[in-house]
């Protein structure tokens, strides 16, 4: 299986020229921040680390961690890094056979391709903003939590805007040429294998489906799921999002998903989100109007590539 690219820890960004020379500048910038020196005397007095340069490690390492079990975005596309700000995919276009007269002329004609540009101009951000007061009185649990919902919330931002990609296709692009009908009704095991089979039509293998969590739990009630293999005890990641498999798709759910909607998808050729600069966080300050924090941020692009490998049922009950 492909490994998704995940941001990474500190101790593994050292490994990168840009990383060092960059962080070198961080630990400089942040002697004079209250916030951060306010974090590292916690810290210090934690037991956890013992310098400024410790301090932004362990910064760095918080607001990934609480990203990671948010990405779920990155579950549900072909992920790939990337140093490009704008990448190119080719893709070939279906020729068409005729039927032609004997001693008739010959058609000829090369493979046909067409181009889908990708470019890594979306930036996220978020960022803690204290003032040199309540960085002083603030305790090192408390400024730990607020970095946790840093990284939270960027993780929930991609993960948005990765589902509204697929909910954005049209529905007469979708595997098929239409949606399929949810009738108001839950979302039924035979549901859930017509959406399958509709990208599966389109000759595209169905790997990943993705739903909001209303139509998980009425998933639950499934006699089919209930009493298969599909959901074994070993194989869940409730917290992750996954919630094991069904036929050939991984399972997952999102606040983000729209209520009443669910996804089958082909993710390799369906779309592709590409990470130019995955999540880092540095320190900033104003000290003119007496505000200081941690700001962290990614740089991305996406975009879809086959949108027949992508199915989508909709109009299902909204509550359980």
């Amino acid at each position: 299986m492909k490994e998704i690219p995940l941001p990474k820890f500190h101790e593994a960004l050292l490994n990168e020229e840009w990383y060092k020379i960059e962080f070198d500048q961080q630990v400089r910038k942040a002697a004079g921040n209250p916030w951060i020196n306010a974090y590292m005397k916690g810290g210090m007095h934690e037991g956890i680390f013992s310098d400024m340069a410790g301090a932004l490690g362990a910064i760095h390492d918080v607001v990934v961690e609480a990203a990671k079990p948010n990405l779920i975005g990155r579950q549900i596309i072909d992920t790939r890094s990337t140093t490009e700000a704008l990448e190119r995919f080719i893709k070939a276009k279906k020729s068409v056979a005729y039927v032609g007269a004997e001693g008739g002329i010959v058609r000829i004609a090369g493979e046909r391709y067409e181009t889908v540009d990708v470019q890594t101009n979306i930036i996220v951000k978020d960022s803690i903003e204290w003032t040199k007061e309540f960085a002083e009185d603030a305790k090192w649990n408390v400024m730990n939590r607020q970095l946790e919902e840093l990284g939270r919330s960027i993780g929930e931002l991609e993960t948005a805007k990765i589902i509204a990609l697929y909910e954005a296709i049209a529905a007469g692009d979708l595997a098929g040429g239409a949606e399929i009908a949810g009738g108001a009704a839950v979302l039924s095991w035979s549901k859930l294998v017509e959406m399958w089979d509709a990208v599966e039509g389109a000759d595209f293998e169905a790997n990943t489906m993705f739903m909001h969590p209303k139509q998980m739990s009425q998933l639950f009630t499934a006699t089919e799921f209930i009493n298969s293999q599909y959901l074994p005890s070993g194989g869940t990641a409730l917290a992750r999002g996954q919630v094991g498999q069904a036929l050939t798709m991984n399972l997952f759910k999102s606040s983000k998903s729209t209520n009443g909607k669910v996804h089958a998808v082909s993710k390799y050729p369906a779309g592709v989100l590409l990470i130019r600069r995955d999540i880092t966080t540095e320190p900033w300050e104003d000290p003119r109007i007496g505000k200081f924090g941690v700001v962290a941020d990614e740089r991305f692009g996406y975009g879809i590539l086959r949108s027949t490998a992508v199915s989508r049922g909709t109009g299902f009950k909204t509550t359980f």
